[in-house]
């Protein structure tokens, strides 16, 4: 079989690719063999400059076209997506190390994202408000914001992405995109297919640097008037920050602990497949995997049982094997955290009942976990593992665990499994969560809103309320 290639790194300022010279670069790795793919250029303060002049004059080009013309271009990039999709898939596996089946997921699904928006670009809809005075006539319109700046995570490096190019391009705006320098090819294949889509100069521009260095200077500029962040909380209440100082909009998609909550009427057997599959996706790198397993004390021990056989039967390997169920972590950083979370629950008596440990040999290889037994007050149940580690406790009834599901300052997605349509209704009604998945995991896709409350972040991306975030109101009276 012939090798994979990665793919050629570069900037993209004013619909031209500006490539390592003169400039300071980092390498990128394969987190599954620790091999050097690249190196990536890194922009200087003159390339960010030139980056927002860029946005500022693709922005008054782009929001004159028509809605059916942007959709075209927006439909053309699609189609693109899907034709090369094996290709990007290999480059996504490469430099994140998920396997590859999810890599040709995550392109269509970001295939799918586009064409949405698409469509949805060609119904913003304003409104004609009835006067109470007879010859005045008010009229609402809908706006773009302006030019964006807009930063993705290494951890779903194209659906991110597709999601915030999608949003502001199918509202009219102009943006510029960093994304994560550990995984930045994948983002590079989705301009490029936007490029070969003809998309005007400056519509869509991409930079890397140091985070915090672009995001300051970005935010800063007053050519910038709208946000949008997914990461971690702390860093998007910096961004937030940054952003309020010019009082422009934010959208922040921010850390989670997603709980789930398995009541006795589960049928267990199709529950724990499905836990299983959901908690190890990515291996555990999703911001909205399941964390926090409450399970009622009648299933507790063959639920937790039946959890362990079927995570220990993971084959775990380089992603672009067929014969590998799961991959890498992204990057030494997240070993490192899964073993100070194991460390902490033995401390605390919980029960490693399967897993635990580091890959021998090169690569960010961490076990699937699963730990039992745990109380609440292990680092595991209140922070964030963002790994392949299954925290495991027991409940007794319905107050107590919305009381411990909701104990916690963040509120992405939460999940539960019951077959009582009341109880169902009730949970949907109590958990503090911005997506809320019964008897599936399956709470994101094109056409409905991704965000979540509390410190997990504001406003949303996916839908008509993703759109939206990228629009303005403008009140039209005319006498």
């Amino acid at each position: 079989m012939e090798a994979p290639r990665y793919t050629a790194l570069g900037l993209y300022i004013d619909g031209r690719w500006v490539t390592a010279e003169e400039r300071s670069g980092q390498p990128v790795y394969n987190p599954a063999t620790d091999e050097e793919l690249a190196i990536l250029p890194l922009a200087t303060a003159d390339d960010l400059d030139a980056a927002l002049d860029s946005a500022s004059r693709g922005f008054m080009v782009w929001r004159r076209m028509t809605a059916h013309a942007r959709s075209n271009i927006l439909r053309r990039a699609a189609n693109l997506l899907r034709e090369r999709s094996e290709t990007i898939a290999e480059v996504l596996t490469l430099e994140q190390g998920k396997i590859i089946a999810e890599s040709r997921i995550e392109v269509m699904l970001s295939a799918d994202i586009l064409d949405w928006y698409a469509e949805e670009g060609m119904r913003a809809y304003g409104r004609v408000v009835p006067s109470r005075t007879p010859g005045i006539r008010f009229t609402v319109l809908q706006e773009p914001v302006g030019p964006v700046a807009a930063f993705t995570p290494w951890n779903v490096p194209a659906v991110t992405p597709a999601r915030k190019i999608g949003g502001a391009l199918a509202a009219g705006c102009s943006i510029i995109i960093k994304a994560a320098e550990e995984t930045p090819g994948t983002c590079v294949e989705l301009v490029k297919a936007l490029h070969d889509a003809g998309l005007p100069p400056g519509v869509l521009n991409l930079v890397f640097g140091a985070p915090a260095e672009v995001s300051r200077h970005l935010i800063s500029s007053p050519t910038i008037r709208k946000v949008s962040f997914t990461g971690s909380t702390a860093i998007g209440k910096e961004l937030t920050k940054l952003a309020a100082d010019g009082t422009k909009r934010v959208t922040m998609e921010l850390g989670g602990h997603a709980p789930v909550i398995v009541f006795a009427d589960c049928d267990v057997e199709r529950t724990v497949q499905a836990c299983v599959a959901a908690k190890f996706r990515n291996a555990g790198q999703v911001c909205i995997s399941p964390t926090r397993f409450f399970v009622h004390d009648k299933i507790y021990a063959p639920f937790l049982r039946r959890f362990a056989a079927l995570t220990g039967e993971i084959a775990v390997g380089n992603g672009l094997l067929p014969s590998s169920q799961m991959g890498p972590l992204a990057n030494p950083r997240r070993t490192t955290a899964m073993h100070s979370f194991v460390e902490d629950a033995r401390e605390r008596d919980a029960t490693i009942v399967t897993g635990g440990n580091a890959g021998a040999g090169a690569g960010n290889f961490f076990a699937p976990t699963v730990v039992g037994h745990l109380p609440d007050e292990a680092r595991l149940m209140s922070e964030e593992p963002f790994g392949p580690i299954a925290g495991i406790t027991s409940f007794r009834d319905f107050d107590e665990v919305v009381h411990r599901a909701n104990a916690l300052p963040y509120g992405l997605a939460g999940y539960a499994f019951t077959e009582s349509l009341r109880r169902a209704n009730d949970l949907s009604d109590v958990l503090e969560v911005g997506m809320l998945g019964i008897n599936t995991f399956s709470v994101s896709t094109p056409e409905t809103p991704f965000g979540g409350v509390k410190e997990s972040g504001s406003g949303s991306e996916g839908g008509i309320e993703g759109l939206d975030s990228y629009l303005v109101k403008k009140l039209v009276v005319q006498a």
